[in-house]
């Protein structure tokens, strides 16, 4: 069941990026608002105990979805999503030295296969000033790989509600952060149908998105939970692409369809253990 968990919060994750591009305002007003929703559903849904947040775990999700929301807003919305999973060879990797859980070769295959694909769309900058687009991607890589290693420790060492609470911690962290830079813009441009699309990325897209992970993540080693997230930078361009008509460009669908077929063949191996 907890795999099923992984991938409906992969699939909810998906949702984001096509209505970022579609809410008419900055990376910095995106994130406070977003943020302010999903500090909502989490103190009157889930109302989870802020003293058992984890430091490390608010950190690196507040980077991870700055850094994102930033990302979209400077890139492709296909580029901005297959870079930041290239914390998933992070997580592959700190997997054994940091949570004990057991190495496999065919991970470290798949996170090699990954770095490969995440530098194909690197490389792909169809316009120029896509550079600082793709660093922040990579960038929300690292504070993913952080984010995941650190609610699965949490989980690990039986730890109930950190998850929930870290969650909560890093959304707070997040709106203090952008709140001074979005605010005047908030101001003067929200309207209707962008507190909608705000409302819907904060409860939904993140709020029950991140509720499920971390459900997840309670019997779900932080290697295959990284794995089945991969379900997100395949979705993410096609809702994109059929909401927006935003194209992902030839090198970025290259990089989606090798990330599918070595995750497929991951979980073709491990069937056969």
């Amino acid at each position: 069941m907890g795999e099923k968990w992984v991938l409906l919060a992969a699939i909810l994750w998906s949702s984001g990026g096509v209505v970022i591009k579609s809410v008419p305002l900055g990376g910095a007003a995106v994130t406070a608002g977003r943020a302010l929703f999903t500090v909502a559903f989490f103190a009157l849904v889930v109302r989870p105990r802020l003293r058992r947040a984890s430091l490390v775990t608010a950190l690196g999700y507040a980077g991870m979805i700055a850094t994102f929301v930033l990302a979209c807003k400077q890139t492709t919305a296909a580029q901005a999503i297959v870079l930041q999973y290239s914390g998933t060879a992070w997580v592959l990797l700190a997997g054994p030295r940091f949570l004990g859980e057991r190495f496999r070769w065919r991970d470290l295959a798949v996170a090699a296969v990954a770095i490969l694909a995440m530098a194909l769309c690197a490389q792909d900058t169809a316009s120029p000033g896509q550079g600082l687009g793709n660093l922040l991607g990579v960038l929300s890589g690292v504070c993913y790989a952080v984010t995941v290693v650190s609610m699965r420790r949490s989980a690990a060492q039986g730890q109930p509600g950190s998850a929930e609470a870290s969650l909560l911690a890093g959304n707070l962290l997040a709106f203090g952060a952008c709140i001074p830079f979005g605010w005047r813009e908030l101001r003067a441009n929200l309207d209707l149908a962008g507190a909608a699309g705000l409302g819907y990325l904060g409860i939904v897209q993140i709020g029950l998105a991140y509720w499920a992970f971390a459900r997840g993540l309670r019997t779900v080693p932080a290697a295959t939970a990284a794995l089945l997230a991969l379900a997100e930078p395949v979705l993410t361009p096609l809702w994109v692409w059929l909401g927006t008509g935003e194209r992902p460009t030839a090198m970025t669908v290259l990089a989606g369809l090798v990330i599918v077929v070595a995750l497929g063949w991951r979980s073709w191996a491990g069937r056969r253990d």
